[in-house]
C-alpha cells in the first residue's frame, strides 16, 4: 500500500502510477530532499515533537541512504511516485516505525517547495561560476585587442570604426547583468517554505527559523498558502536563463557571420568546429549554431512554466509537478552551453587584417568628416548634407573619402584643409572617442582594468 493509501480501497491502475510518477525526473533532487529531511528531523527532536533518540536515528539513517544513493546501491521505484516518497519508503524499510515519524508536521506540498529551492540554489551557484568564467574569457580577449580596429554596424551595415575590444565588451556588460540578475533572483528565492504544510500550516510547535538556519535560508515564508503554491522563483530563474541564452545567441550569430568567407574576421579552432560529410572544404561553426539553436528550447521552457501557472487556483495543484522538467531542462541547457561557448571564444583566432580592411570600406569615417566640418563652424545639418554628397561622389567614382585629393575636398567645401586627413584616419576616429563608453584605447583600458580589479 502507498504511504498515503489509507483512505483508498483499491490500488491505482498501473497506467496511472506511470502517469502520476515524477521519480524519473525529480530523482536528481535526492541530496536536497535528504538535507531538508535531516533539518526537519533535527527540529522535531529539538522541539520534543518526537524523541531525541528517534530524531538522531532518522538523521543518521538518512545520511547512510545518501551515501548508498551516491554509491549506486539504491534503486528508486515508480510505485513510490516521487523522490520524497522513495526516500521515506527506504527510511521506513530500514528503521521501521521510527522512520514513519519523519513526516510529522509537514506535507509533500511544502517538502517539494523546499527541495526545489534547495536544488535550484545549488545549480545557480554553478551557473554563476560558469558566467564568471565566460566574463573572464571576454575580458582577456578585450585586453588583448585594444588596438584591433574593426567596423561597427547598425542594421548590419557598416557604420563607424570601433575596436574588437569595444565590441566584445558590449557582451561583457550583457553577461554581467545576467550574473547580477542571478544574484538578485537568489535573494527572492532564498525563503524557506517548510512548515506551510499542505496549505494551512500545522498545529505542531515547529521551529521554522531553526530549519531555515540549518539550511542557510535568509527568512521563512509568511503565508502558508503562498509557501506551497509559489513558483515565481522557478519562472524567474527561467527568465534569467532565457536572457543568458538571448545573449549567447546574439554573440553566436556574430561569430557565425565573422567566420564566414564573406566576413573572414575570425578563424575558429578545429577543436570547436565540425566538417561536412560530403564537402571536404567545409569548416562549420557548429558550437555557435547549437548555442543559437538551443536558445529556443530555453525560451520554450519559460513559456511552458508561465502557461502552466497562469490559471491555477490556490493552493497546490498537481499541474505544478510539470515545473521540474522544464526548469531542469533550462538549467541543463545553459550549463551545457556556457563552458563550451567560452572554450570556443578563448581558442578563436582573429584576422586583424580583415577587420581593418573591413573598417576601411563602407565609409565608416563619414561621421567624423561631418564632425570635422562642425568643429570648423559649419552647422551639423549642413555638414551632414555635404558629406552625403561626398559619399555619393565616391560611390560614382569607385573611391573612398580618405583617398580624395584636397582639390576634390574643396569642391564640396572651402572649409576643408590639409588637417582633414589626420582627423578622419581610422586611428583618430577611434581614439578621439574618449567619452566613457566609447572605443578609445585609453577609455577601454580604464574600463577593463576596473573590471579586472573588482
Amino acid at each position: 500500500m502507498k504511504l498515503w493509501g489509507g483512505r483508498f480501497s483499491k490500488s491505482t491502475d498501473k497506467s496511472v502510477d506511470d502517469f502520476n510518477s515524477s521519480i524519473r525526473f525529480d530523482a536528481r533532487m535526492y541530496a536536497q530532499d535528504i538535507r531538508g529531511s535531516q533539518a526537519h528531523a533535527k527540529m522535531l527532536g529539538k522541539q520534543g515533537i518526537i524523541s531525541q533518540a528517534d530524531s538522531d536515528l532518522i538523521v543518521k539513517t538518512l545520511g547512510e541512504i545518501l551515501t548508498d544513493i551516491e554509491g549506486g546501491k539504491v534503486e528508486f521505484t515508480i510505485d513510490a511516485e516521487d523522490i520524497h516518497m522513495n526516500i521515506e519508503t527506504i527510511l521506513i524499510s530500514r528503521i521501521g516505525d521510527v522512520g514513519k515519524r519523519l513526516h510529522t508536521g509537514r506535507s509533500r506540498n511544502d517538502q517539494v517547495a523546499l527541495d526545489c529551492r534547495l536544488y535550484l540554489r545549488d545549480e545557480s551557484e554553478e551557473l554563476a561560476e560558469m558566467l564568471k568564467g565566460l566574463l573572464k574569457t571576454i575580458l582577456t580577449l578585450a585586453d588583448e585587442n585594444l588596438d584591433t580596429i574593426m567596423p561597427g554596424y547598425t542594421h548590419l551595415q557598416k557604420a563607424q570604426p570601433i575596436t574588437f575590444a569595444h565590441h566584445v565588451m558590449a557582451y561583457y556588460e550583457m553577461f554581467s547583468r545576467d550574473l547580477s540578475r542571478l544574484n538578485d533572483w537568489k535573494k527572492r528565492m532564498n525563503i524557506m517554505p517548510l512548515g506551510s504544510g499542505a496549505l494551512a500550516g500545522t498545529t505542531y510547535p515547529l521551529d521554522r527559523e531553526f530549519v531555515a538556519n540549518e539550511l542557510d535560508f535568509d527568512d521563512i515564508t509568511k503565508n502558508s498558502i503562498d509557501g506551497v503554491s509559489d513558483r515565481d522563483f522557478v519562472c524567474e530563474l527561467a527568465f534569467v536563463l532565457s536572457m543568458i541564452m538571448v545573449h549567447l545567441s546574439r554573440f553566436s550569430e556574430e561569430i557565425i557571420l565573422w567566420s564566414s568567407n564573406e566576413f573572414g574576421f575570425v578563424d575558429l579552432d578545429d577543436a570547436y568546429s565540425t566538417g561536412s560529410s560530403i564537402m571536404p572544404q567545409k569548416k562549420n561553426p557548429d558550437v555557435a549554431e547549437l548555442a543559437r539553436g538551443k536558445s529556443g528550447r530555453v525560451f520554450g521552457d519559460l513559456m511552458g512554466l508561465l502557461t502552466m501557472m497562469k490559471g491555477l487556483p490556490l493552493a497546490y495543484n498537481k499541474d505544478m509537478q510539470e515545473d521540474k522538467e522544464q526548469i531542469f531542462d533550462a538549467v541543463d541547457t545553459v550549463k551545457m552551453c556556457l563552458p563550451v561557448f567560452a572554450g570556443m571564444l578563448s581558442t578563436m583566432k582573429l584576422r586583424k587584417d580583415k577587420m581593418l580592411q573591413g573598417a576601411k570600406g563602407g565609409f565608416t569615417n563619414a561621421t567624423d568628416v561631418a564632425d570635422y566640418l562642425v568643429k570648423k563652424g559649419l552647422p551639423f545639418r549642413d555638414a551632414h548634407a555635404v558629406v552625403g554628397r561626398m559619399v555619393a561622389y565616391c560611390l560614382d567614382n569607385d573611391t573612398v573619402i580618405d583617398a580624395l585629393s584636397m582639390e576634390e575636398f574643396k569642391n564640396f567645401s572651402d572649409i576643408f584643409a590639409q588637417d582633414v586627413y589626420d582627423a578622419i584616419s581610422l586611428d583618430t576616429c577611434v581614439n578621439m572617442r574618449k567619452i566613457t563608453g566609447g572605443p578609445a584605447k585609453e577609455t577601454m583600458k580604464k574600463i577593463i582594468d576596473g573590471y579586472k580589479n573588482n
